[in-house]
């Protein structure tokens, strides 16, 4: 049996920017069945290229991670958009203890180091982006994860739609399962598949949530997922941003997606920003769609199938 590479990349980084060796080790969240950078040994990567998270928290987890992963000497490329956490790559780099060299190139920073024989504090960014219950929420969450610190206000609205489900569902890109502990509060729903590409989403809503009909998938929608077919109901706030721009497209993807999964006469209901103009393709794949409220930035959508 062949040994798994040394070379790991964290992200997607543009090729032109920073290219990850052949056979390099997918370690992104975002990435289904890619690996966890938490799993990965002590000291057994030899080079590593990381697209850093904008977040701050998030971010130096991250680069923490990846140092605790490197083997001494071993290398480290970190890149960013400079407007999204690129300025303070340098600094941080240096904070756990890192010689590093800057360059700027299309609008990001990109710093390569290496692993310090003893770098210095890991241990507390790690901590500091670690999943915890956040009191607000009463839940398990993980900085990076979707509004992983506080209700956001498309899933407020939608917390209030959600009585009458039955039968099967699904919660499209269901975060850390707010949305899904309200709709299992309905006695007629069966099961509940709860869907997000994020892992550590995933991960949290599967601690949230003890209910037996609920089961986690860690899955992208713009795919095909097997085993929905053919459901009663979906629910979802659908995301409009990726890699930190603004992607309509995705929000489209998930209303066909729900569209494909339902039965005929199956129910979706969503959340959008009042913006974002989903009424064409909710009435191009449903046979019926409605406006069930309005508040402040966001609407909610009933489509039957």
């Amino acid at each position: 049996m062949s040994q798994p590479s040394a070379e790991a990349v964290y992200g997607f980084p543009s090729a032109e920017l920073a290219a990850p060796g052949p056979g390099a080790r997918q370690l992104s969240p975002f990435a289904p069945g890619a690996e966890a950078i938490e799993d990965i040994a002590d000291g057994a990567l030899n080079r590593l290229v990381v697209l850093a998270p904008p977040g701050t928290l998030e971010r130096r987890y991250v680069l923490a991670q990846g140092l605790r992963a490197l083997a001494p000497d071993g290398a480290l490329i970190a890149l960013a958009p400079k407007a999204k956490g690129g300025a303070r790559l340098r600094g941080e780099l240096a904070a756990f203890g890192c010689a590093v060299h800057e360059d700027a190139r299309r609008h990001h920073r990109i710093c390569q180091t290496r692993r310090p024989g003893h770098p210095v504090g890991l241990a507390d960014a790690i901590a500091a982006g670690a999943p915890r219950i956040v009191p607000e929420l009463g839940l398990w969450t993980q900085p990076g994860v979707f509004s992983w610190d506080r209700l956001d206000p498309g899933t407020g609205l939608l917390l209030g739609h959600l009585a009458g489900l039955a039968g099967r569902g699904a919660d499209l890109g269901c975060g850390v399962g707010l949305l899904a502990l309200r709709t299992l509060a309905n006695p007629g729903v069966s099961d509940l598949a709860c869907v997000d590409i994020d892992r550590r989403a995933v991960e949290a809503a599967r601690r949230n949530i003890a209910d037996p009909r609920a089961r986690f998938l860690h899955a992208d929608l713009r795919a095909p997922v097997a085993g929905l077919e053919g459901l009663d109901f979906a629910i979802m706030n659908p995301p409009f941003h990726e890699a930190g721009k603004e992607d309509r497209g995705l929000g489209l993807a998930f209303i066909s997606a729900a569209a494909a999964l339902l039965r005929p006469g199956g129910v979706c209901r969503m959340v959008a920003n009042i913006a974002l103009p989903y009424e064409g393709r909710l009435n191009t794949v449903f046979a019926s769609a409605r406006m069930l409220a309005q508040s402040g930035r966001y609407k909610v959508y009933e489509a039957i199938k």
